[in-house]
């Protein structure tokens, strides 16, 4: 299967274990001069914008419609998975040869640096969409994987996406007070790593009592650091989400943390119509979920661009940011299927 096999090509960039393409790097560079090629083989027309985004567009009967967009990332985290980002533009670049001229045009898009290498994701995304976003698309669609078990639990291979989460992250700092480990009795002690325990199985259980919610603490540094010493200083990162800002509110009020949050960003009707027709077409169960995770697609959505997603079944119980991410070639089949039948549909509209 040429999808899979071009997945493979760019797996093997910067070599193992993993997948290596961090944003802005000489891989990332290498891994869209390899999806260049494939666009050029696929007579499609190049454009690089200022931000490195790598566009390929087939050019409708009519160009002066707004074009129909698909893509994603083929960035990685360090010792990532083969379909991570890299699955949407591979697919939507099969889609496009699949769906073939329609009246307005198809592009498939390579975004710069999703993945946050450079310290903030979806660097390409959003440096398109402040600053020369403009005609805008007609529809984005973004294929990925799902991240995660829900569709290997329901025994579908896809689902179509309602929305992207709502987020806030930032630090709780602990302080305390430093002391000898032998000679300090328990009576008395001011421990910031206890504290700092304390403070993470609270937010567990808050997260826990709202529904759709999750809550990570993924990072913890401890101050002074030695193993005979009292923690006299803890800082930890704190990352919650949510379905919609009223669930985020909710979990955030039980936490003495200041915060940088994203709002809640809706998939929009039209596309994700267009996507759902489809896999009804194909007598698919249909699966509606919203995405825990972030995405380019929340971008243009935020900025406008009528935007849906597909997400394509993760095996292995939904591992991701692994080399143990699997998706079957069956179920990315369908995704082709599904992804080439809503573009032509999308881009014929005369």
């Amino acid at each position: 299967m040429r999808v899979l096999e071009r997945l493979d090509q760019l797996y093997a960039i910067g070599g193992g274990p993993g997948a290596n393409r961090l944003g802005g790097t000489a891989e990332e560079d290498e891994a869209h001069e390899l999806v260049t090629m494939w666009m050029r083989e696929a007579g499609l027309e190049i454009e690089v914008d200022p931000a490195r985004n790598l566009f390929g567009r087939l050019r409708g009967r009519r160009p002066e419609l707004p074009e129909v967009w698909t893509g994603s990332h083929l960035d990685s985290v360090p010792a990532g998975g083969r379909f991570d980002g890299a699955l949407g533009v591979v697919a939507g670049l099969e889609a496009i040869e699949q769906a073939g001229r329609q009246a307005g045009t198809l592009t498939v898009v390579a975004f710069r640096d999703e993945e946050g290498a450079r310290g903030v994701g979806c660097f390409g995304s959003r440096a398109l969409c402040s600053g020369w976003l403009d005609p805008k698309p007609a529809v984005f669609l973004e294929a990925h994987v799902e991240q995660g078990p829900r569709l290997g639990h329901a025994g579908a291979p896809l689902a179509v996406v309602t929305g992207i989460v709502a987020t806030a992250r930032g630090e709780v700092v602990f302080d305390g007070q430093p002391g000898h480990a032998g000679t300090t009795p328990m009576a008395g002690r001011r421990d910031a790593l206890a504290a700092a325990a304390e403070f993470v199985l609270h937010l567990r259980d808050a997260a826990s009592a709202v529904d759709g919610a999750v809550a990570t603490v993924g990072r913890l540094e401890v101050e002074p650091g030695a193993a005979n010493v009292i923690p006299a200083r803890v800082v930890i990162s704190v990352d919650v989400r949510a379905p919609d800002s009223t669930s985020l509110d909710a979990v955030l009020a039980e936490i003495p943390a200041e915060t940088v949050r994203t709002e809640a960003v809706a998939m929009s009707a039209a596309p994700t119509d267009a996507l759902r027709a489809e896999i009804e077409r194909l007598g698919l169960p249909l699966l509606e979920l919203p995405s825990g995770a972030g995405h380019d697609a929340g971008v243009l959505a935020a900025a406008g661009v009528p935007t849906a997603m597909l997400f394509v079944r993760s095996l292995r119980g939904g591992i991701s940011h692994t080399p143990d991410e699997e998706t079957s070639a069956e179920d990315v089949e369908l995704c082709i299927e599904v992804l080439a039948g809503a573009l032509a549909k999308l881009a014929s509209v005369e």
